[in-house]
């Protein structure tokens, strides 16, 4: 029986969305719920117990509703609960993580850089990550704080986020990193302008469409794919305030998107 229940997916706020658009592209006929964590916004300056007490809380509301499948799009949020969540909850989840591998495999340099939050990089999960998969490749780390609030005002093409990913950037370069990995869901709405900075040489990896492939292999393995004909409906929920996520998602997402309250 094709199995119609919605894949949840969440985000202390907009970084999420690029994986959901890759997952509504491969998946057309699933049914999507996103969710904003955005008054607990940004996790990447939020203690460790904090973060997972948000992440248990978007789980049982996306549970309230019924998903099959949840894909944590956040890398912080990934490197702190995803761990418990699997323990605690009888279903699967998916995360997302910084792309390493990917980024060891293609650097000619031997140094790749990495932006991401002080959490993502200041965790267990991400030191392991980087000890198992890097091998002999330097792992250059770059804390970037200011952008998650850049993407989330929407200044995605603004002098001020130039500024600050040059800030971010240009220390990388300077350690001879010719591959940066963006660490964090909500760069990927600043990739344009990361490359732009970076130039030409350096190469840039996101990982939103390796995270969607993996949501439905995922699916695939257990059975849980929809297989309905009809195109799959899209919900978006925010605890933030409504009218700034209308506008985040009609910008991001289009104009047919409805921003809701949880």
């Amino acid at each position: 029986m094709p199995d119609v229940r919605p894949i949840g997916v969440f985000d202390s706020g907009i970084g999420g969305l690029p994986i959901a658009k890759q997952i509504r592209e491969l998946l057309p006929n699933e049914n999507l719920i996103y969710v904003a964590d955005t008054w607990h916004a940004p996790y990447g300056e939020k203690g460790e117990d904090y973060i997972l007490q948000r992440s248990l809380a978007v789980t049982d509301f996306l549970i309230s509703h019924d998903v099959k499948a949840i894909v944590v799009a956040c890398n912080t949020a990934t490197m702190v609960s995803i761990k418990t969540l699997r323990e605690r909850y009888d279903l699967p989840f998916i995360g997302v993580e910084p792309g390493v591998k990917p980024a060891a495999i293609h650097t000619q340099s031997g140094v790749i850089g990495v932006l991401a939050t002080e959490k993502t990089l200041s965790s267990h999960a991400f030191d392991s990550l980087a000890k198992r998969v890097a091998g002999n490749v330097q792992v250059e780390i770059q804390p970037s704080p200011k952008l998650v609030r850049l993407v989330e005002n929407l200044e995605l093409n603004s002098a001020q986020a130039s500024f600050a990913v040059e800030e971010y950037v240009q220390p990388l370069i300077e350690k001879g990193a010719d591959t940066i990995i963006l660490g964090c869901t909500h760069f990927a709405h600043l990739a344009p302008v990361i490359r732009e900075v970076a130039g030409s040489e350096v190469s840039v990896i996101s990982t939103e469409l390796a995270v969607a492939r993996e949501v439905v292999r995922r699916l695939e393995c257990e059975n849980l794919l929809s297989k309905e004909n009809l195109s799959g409906a899209n919900a978006f929920f925010s605890n933030g305030e409504v009218a700034l996520f209308q506008k985040q998602i009609s910008h991001l997402w289009g104009e047919d998107a409805v921003a809701q309250s949880f």
